[in-house]
């Protein structure tokens, strides 16, 4: 008899693994598996499932817009959900940014398309003339790409022969997995084996990272002020005019395991920007929209970018969907040019993910669930502090909302990682899935140098009740002390 045939389905690994289950059903903060198995979704998959799952109002809106018009191309025409998205996302930033692009994920090609404008008087979009741009949005990497293509084209209008073609990024960065967004960031596991494929016009300076960049008796200002100044001196280096903007995340989430801005950085680079004319983008894809117990997570510092993006918690998993949004500079210049941002998608403006993604908002508005959402980060904070703070080998604890990580070192006094080969983080996320745990956590590597360092994430639906946190603490704790326990016989 010849061999069963694998399944067609490919994601990463080549080899199918028959022991892990599909999934059958979702609700609320759990998932069901087809073996049985009733999974606590501690991460909202990859900090997605804002909302949680299997809401009936979503399903709703969907199904409504479904019986309306399920999809018509951007380039011809507007659709209603769009221009709602659009003017709920531009009042959410308080007027700091002044238009939004929605887009749907994909490799897409499509002509070019219009800039809505938000206007207070009138719903959806006024054209001013025929060549006014529209929103654009995309999933993670895409919407990463767009902003590149529109901060470069924003001086490029200025001067055709404008020398603003470099980006700087930052060491232990994550911005996505297409060629441009790859290069932009710094997630060397995903990264090193592209290296000779991507483009050479993006460097890299220290993140803000105080547990592994805090020099010992330096204090914060002190930090900050040095981050400044090697900013400062990556653009003389490369020479001020070359340079069009410099992209980070507010707080790193995969990367480095939510890092959140000492107060004072976000406005130190600003002004580094300003100073030499250079744009600022702030990639919140994982860390905006809520998550951090704030619409956006800049409004904790009152530091607006020229260019932010957002994403996954902006439909919360019930729609492919992310945003560009921009202010009046960026819009300004494009208008004085040629009137176009030089970029489409087919499936931009989706109608049923951008429905999908107006109730979704509607319901974290009504529900007050960004409130929720920092009043239980608080608690998901002490919480792993108290259980968790004297463990052996955790070496810090870090988050702000419903984005918190743990970070695992083989000797915290000396911040030395563990050898990669033990794979401690990938042990927990493992571990969790499997009965008797039941929870997912979110594995990464990497924080220490790009290579060493295991941590894990936790990033919960913005709905969670106190029990619920102190499920998702009891499980963790349950999981970390299991990993832990082979690891020890493995040295012995």
């Amino acid at each position: 008899m010849g061999s069963v045939a694998e399944p067609a389905y490919l994601y990463k690994n080549v080899t199918h693994d028959p022991t892990v289950p599909s999934v059958k059903s979702a609700e609320g903060i759990y998932i069901y598996l087809e073996n049985g198995q009733k999974i606590l979704d501690a991460t909202s998959g990859a900090a997605v499932s804002a909302i949680g799952h299997g809401v009936g109002r979503v399903k709703k809106a969907i199904m409504s817009q479904l019986d309306k018009v399920e999809y018509c191309h951007p380039g011809f025409f507007p659709n209603t959900p769009a221009m709602e998205l659009a003017d709920l996302l531009v009042e959410s930033t308080g007027g700091k940014l002044s238009r939004a692009c929605i887009l749907g994920s994909g490799n897409q090609s499509a002509p070019l398309f219009y800039f809505s404008m938000h206007h207070p008087s009138r719903q959806g979009t006024i054209l001013v003339g025929i060549r006014e741009l529209k929103l654009v949005g995309y999933i993670g990497s895409e919407a990463v790409e767009a902003a590149m293509k529109l901060a470069y084209q924003y001086f490029e209008e200025q001067s055709p022969n404008t020398r603003r073609t470099r980006f700087i990024s930052r060491h232990g960065s994550w911005h996505g997995c297409t060629l441009g967004a790859l290069a932009l960031g710094d997630f060397k596991p995903r990264k090193s084996r592209f290296d000779s494929i991507l483009t050479p016009n993006i460097s890299h300076v220290s993140a803000c990272d105080p547990y592994h960049g805090l020099m010992e008796n330096e204090d914060t200002a002190t930090y900050v002020a040095r981050l400044k100044e090697e900013l400062d001196n990556e653009f003389q280096r490369l020479g001020p005019e070359t340079v069009c903007a410099v992209f980070l995340e507010p707080m790193v989430g995969t990367a480095l395991g939510c890092v959140t801005a000492l107060p004072g950085y976000l406005q130190a680079v600003r002004d580094v920007c300003d100073r030499y004319g250079a744009l600022l983008v702030f990639d919140e894809i994982m860390c905006g929209m809520g998550r951090t117990g704030i619409t956006h997570a800049w409004q904790e510092d009152g530091v607006a970018p020229d260019i932010e993006l957002v994403g996954k918690g902006l439909a919360a998993g019930y729609g492919t969907i992310s945003g560009l949004l921009v202010n009046d500079r960026v819009l300004d210049g494009l208008r004085h040019g040629g009137g176009y941002f030089v970029h489409g998608q087919t499936y931009q403006s989706h109608p049923l993910g951008c429905a999908a993604a107006v109730e979704v908002q509607r319901i974290i508005q009504e529900e007050n669930l960004i409130e929720n959402c920092r009043k239980m980060g608080q608690y998901l904070g002490q919480q792993l502090k108290l259980h968790l703070g004297n463990h052996p080998y955790i070496g810090d604890i870090r988050g702000r909302g419903l984005f918190w990580a743990v970070e695992f070192m083989a000797d915290p006094p000396t911040k030395t990682p563990f050898s990669p080969a033990f794979a401690i983080s990938k042990r927990m996320q493992s571990r969790g899935m499997e009965r008797g745990y039941d929870i997912c956590v979110f594995a990464a590597t990497g924080a220490v140098d790009g290579w060493n360092g295991d941590h894990l994430l936790l990033a919960p639906p913005y709905t969670v009740r106190k029990e619920d946190v102190d499920d998702i603490v009891s499980r963790l704790v349950q999981t970390i002390d299991s990993v832990f326990e082979d690891v020890a016989a493995l040295v012995m």
